[in-house]
């Protein structure tokens, strides 16, 4: 199916041909019409499925035809929860609309408020923001709603991941009731439900898992915590790799690994929310163009980061929740291109690894490295685990402990408790921590 065939017109047809793109994705073949036809959207698409167009050509196309009749209006809002995000997919605007007059602006943290408050002066088509700084554009009444016609909301489970839930409130309370809704997220959550029946009324549902598992290839070597950084060097020696995003879960985490790379002749930068926004701005240009071969990054920082024809991702950390883990694999095979994801295991992240591969509903493929085999070996997953506050008690397991002396509770002793003893001891550590039956608990 061509561009043309899904209702776009030449000027948008003629722009994304000219960016090499000759087919839609099938996310693209799914949402275009419904957008086209003024319905509200629920989308499950993960990155690198060409999720960001999907919305955008067809919002373009119907902006394309009037214009914003006030100063500070805005026609369509996209609520993005990273800068990167949200500069990224005024880049995509940008380009898709090169031959169209419409005004496309990118409003976030890091940057000059006055600038943007200009911009907004004559009117924006099409305004990408993230909630903070819109919010605090909005107290300022440097911006209006109510010539809006579209709403989307894109990475919306990251949004919540963050925190976003109470601006995100704030945003749509005021917004005009009658307008078209769009929600994008690569994973559909209960969080992320719960916020579609308030923002995204009778939707159209769609789903595009894109091609993740034929695409991406995933695998996962053992290894000891404090022999990462020399594995990591030893792959990109041995294999002649000459790119990788790679995902360490602190900043100085990052900061540190970027040192020991360098240590070992290989030139790395960190990429994390403690460097300025033009900082990352020129990394990622670095990155992009081929300049700077190896960035680490913080899962957070690096949301957003949009690569054509990105090799590799490596997970140096494993992350938590699962649902990163398929965020960040996303950055690699996109739109069909193929892609690896290799990802260090060390035995203190087995939790994370079992809730991973129960989310993908398959184990990831284990290869081990001569000369890096870890001390502590790491068992087989848990593939199918629940959470221990989810789990069904066993049929005559449970006993009624309310009647228990709490001299006898608190009793200590020196003999190891059996299972069945464990099993009645009450535990706040327990209830929070759905992974108290993975490892031992501490003793004093």
């Amino acid at each position: 199916m061509s561009f043309s065939k899904l209702g776009l017109s030449q000027p948008i047809v003629s722009a994304v041909t000219e960016l090499g793109y000759q087919h839609p994705t099938a996310i693209q073949e799914k949402a275009i019409p419904v957008i086209l036809r003024g319905e509200n959207l629920l989308a499950t698409a993960q990155t690198g499925t060409g999720k960001t167009a999907s919305f955008l050509l067809p919002l373009m196309e119907m902006l394309s035809q009037g214009e914003t009749q006030r100063k500070k209006r805005v026609r369509a809002l996209v609520l993005a929860p990273t800068r990167e995000l949200a500069a990224q997919v005024e880049k995509n605007a940008n380009e898709y609309g090169k031959l169209l007059s419409l005004k496309t602006l990118a409003m976030y943290g890091g940057t000059s408020s006055a600038s943007q408050k200009q911009s907004l002066i004559e009117g924006v088509d099409i305004l990408v923001a993230t909630p903070g700084r819109l919010l605090d554009m909005m107290s300022q009444r440097a911006v209006h709603f109510d010539e809006l016609e579209c709403l989307v909301l894109d990475e919306a489970d990251r949004m919540l991941d963050m925190g976003f839930i109470e601006d995100i409130n704030k945003i749509i309370e005021r917004l005009p009731v009658d307008r078209q809704n769009l929600l994008f997220s690569a994973t559909l959550s209960d969080k992320v439900r719960f916020l579609a029946k308030t923002a995204v009324p009778n939707p159209v549902e769609i789903s595009s898992e894109g091609n993740s598992k034929a695409d991406i290839e995933q695998w996962l070597t053992t290894v000891d915590k404090d022999k990462k950084s020399a594995l990591l060097a030893h792959l990109i020696t041995e294999n002649g790799w000459d790119q990788a995003l790679i995902f360490i879960e602190t900043k100085h985490g990052a900061a540190k690994l970027v040192e020991q790379l360098g240590k070992r002749s290989i030139e790395a930068e960190s990429f994390h929310s403690g460097r300025s926004q033009a900082m990352r701005e020129q990394l990622l240009e670095d990155f992009k163009s081929g300049k700077l071969q190896f960035l680490v990054a913080t899962g957070v920082a690096a949301r957003g980061i949009d690569i054509e024809e990105l090799k590799r991702v490596i997970n140096y950390d494993l992350p938590f929740p699962a649902d990163d883990y398929i965020h960040r694999i996303g950055r690699t095979g996109r739109a069909g291109a193929k892609g690896e994801a290799v990802s260090f295991l060390s035995k203190d992240d087995f939790k994370n690894l079992c809730m991973i591969e129960s989310r993908l509903g398959h184990l990831i493929e284990r290869r081990e490295i001569e000369g890096f085999a870890p001390r502590k070996p790491v068992p087989i997953s848990i593939l199918n685990y629940v959470p221990k506050n989810k789990r069904e008690p066993k049929a005559g397991g449970e006993k009624n402990t309310k009647n228990s002396k709490p001299k006898q509770a608190a009793k200590p002793s020196r003999k190891p408790q059996s299972n069945k003893r464990a099993e009645r001891k009450p535990s706040g550590e327990d209830r929070v921590n759905p992974w108290a039956t993975l490892s031992p608990k501490n003793t004093k």
